[in-house]
């Protein structure tokens, strides 16, 4: 049970904008700790994140696969073994991450392929601006082509980000836009997306339409194959990538998110950490489920956004009819093992995908240690979600 007077407390920091000291005295609730909490003019102490051993693009070897031609909601064929109680943030916030301490700057090569392009640009409208990077391949000239607008984790900036996904590397094999909006400290003090108030949950307003409108800004500019728009994200940017998904299914194919959360799981920060805590409110089910095909990842061992989530994005009401379910279980060599749920149109199309990596945390999974939060031992997210967006074209 929250304490009032912290959650007033806690509303009054977030409000004189100190998110940083709001965050810490939110997670000494969640912790059970009821005392007086050092967020006047004391520093928030936060672990490092551990890197993972650098072992990148495993191949997974699947060892068991059973399907069920019953009709089934999503949440009804995640029989996975259920993770330890949640017992809390042991260190890590979804507001105040930071990035591993002594890991070597980034280099070019860490980010995008020799002969490629990652270059920087802004837009602005009545919301506010973001700047943004974009990735070029180096075949871009010629026909249409993809588009993925990825959204990074607290913390993180663009090149972090690809660095840590290596999404342009694989946009280069499959000659794809990727395009990288940034969150500055001003609109959030730990560089987090808003995805917890209802402003920034809408369309046309508020941090879904300056994705929004990044994303049309490199249509306009770039050769985009205008059927084939993707977003993804991770932690804060998964759970923007899942809004922009809900309000924008005229502009975006596919989503995917990892280690995320579903739209409208929250309206402000104390429902958004008992959200990460416990998992959303089925009101998030019901109001606000993606109603475009969705591949989502999420350790099973995650400590700082409820694996509960990851299902709860992928809950759809009244849409399993006629659908069925399909489980294949494998393990990545010398890495972790895995269960990939799958749900199809009754046909051959998957409309979504969930894939629970077992003993993973909060990290990009199968990502790159160059960047920060990644875990090289999982299966490869990102490779697996172009695979899945690129089945899903807007008119598909």
């Amino acid at each position: 049970m929250l304490n009032p007077e912290m959650v007033r407390e806690a509303t009054r920091l977030t409000r004189a904008g100190q998110l940083v000291e709001a965050t810490a005295l939110l997670q000494r609730m969640l912790r059970g700790d009821g005392g007086p909490a050092a967020t006047r003019g004391g520093a928030v102490r936060v672990e490092p994140t551990r890197l993972e051993p650098p072992t990148l693009e495993l191949k997974a070897n699947v060892v068991e696969e059973r399907e069920s031609s019953q009709p089934t909601q999503a949440a009804s064929v995640q029989t996975r073994k259920r993770p330890a109680p949640f017992g809390g943030m042991e260190g890590l916030s979804e507001f105040s991450l930071r990035g591993p301490v002594g890991r070597a700057p980034l280099s070019k090569a860490d980010i995008a392929p020799d002969g490629t392009r990652f270059v920087a640009a802004a837009f602005s409208n009545a919301a506010g601006s973001r700047t943004y990077k974009l990735f070029i391949p180096s075949r871009a000239d010629g026909g249409p082509r993809p588009l993925v607008v990825m959204l990074h984790g607290c913390t993180q900036s663009p090149d972090d980000f690809a660095a840590g996904t290596r999404m342009n590397f694989l946009a280069e094999e499959r000659n794809c836009f990727v395009a990288y909006p940034e969150q500055p400290r001003g609109a959030n003090q730990a560089k987090c997306w808003n995805w917890f108030r209802t402003g920034d949950q809408q369309r046309d307003a508020g941090e879904p339409s300056l994705i929004a409108g990044i994303t049309r800004q490199i249509m306009r500019e770039y050769p985009i194959d205008p059927e084939r728009v993707y977003v993804a994200g991770l932690s804060a940017g998964g759970a923007a990538a899942a809004i922009m998904g809900a309000t924008y299914p005229d502009l975006y194919a596919a989503v995917g998110v990892h280690s995320g959360l579903a739209c409208g799981a929250a309206s402000d920060l104390p429902s958004a950490f008992a959200a990460m805590r416990q998992g959303s409110a089925p009101r998030a089910i019901a109001e606000a489920c993606s109603p475009v095909p969705t591949i989502v990842f999420h350790g099973d061992g995650d400590t700082t956004v409820h694996p509960d989530n990851g299902e709860r994005v992928l809950d759809r009401p009244g849409e399993a009819e006629g659908q069925k379910a399909k489980v294949v279980r494998g393990r990545v060599p010398e890495g972790h093992a895995y269960t990939r749920t799958i749900l199809t149109d009754g046909g051959s199309l998957a409309m979504s995908e969930h894939w629970s990596v077992h003993g993973a945390g909060h990290a990009w999974s199968g990502g790159s240690p160059a960047g920060s939060y990644t875990d090289p031992r999982g299966p490869d997210a990102s490779r697996e979600m172009l695979r899945f967006f690129m089945q899903h074209p807007l008119s598909g």
